[in-house]
């Protein structure tokens, strides 16, 4: 086989492998993962996450978990210690929010 096929091959499966890690990461949580931390006792808060950090809810266009386009999204949430949210204060100036942004 030609090196240049070889690599050509190479780079084209890293491709795929990062394409296809990349689709489990952005996956809605699981009903198990929810109910472990509310169990844990946190809430829903809107408006925290770093892009690509949220927990779900990141708005139309996006799947779900880790799926944020920017930071601090004011309908993407991210699970927190419970009575905590609204307390949150974010570099832009506004605080945490129980419900969408």
């Amino acid at each position: 086989m030609p090196i240049r096929s070889s690599v050509s091959s190479v780079l084209l499966s890293g491709a795929i492998t990062a394409a296809l890690a990349s689709m489990a990461v952005a996956a809605p949580l699981s009903k198990a993962e929810v109910k472990a931390a509310l169990s844990a006792h946190k809430e829903k808060c809107y408006g925290v996450a770093l892009r690509g950090q949220n927990d779900c809810a990141a708005g139309p266009g996006t799947s779900c978990q880790g799926t944020s386009t920017v930071d601090f999204q004011g309908n993407s949430w991210k699970f927190v210690k419970h009575g905590t949210c609204t307390s949150i204060q974010t570099p832009t100036g506004r605080t945490g929010s129980l419900t969408p942004i």
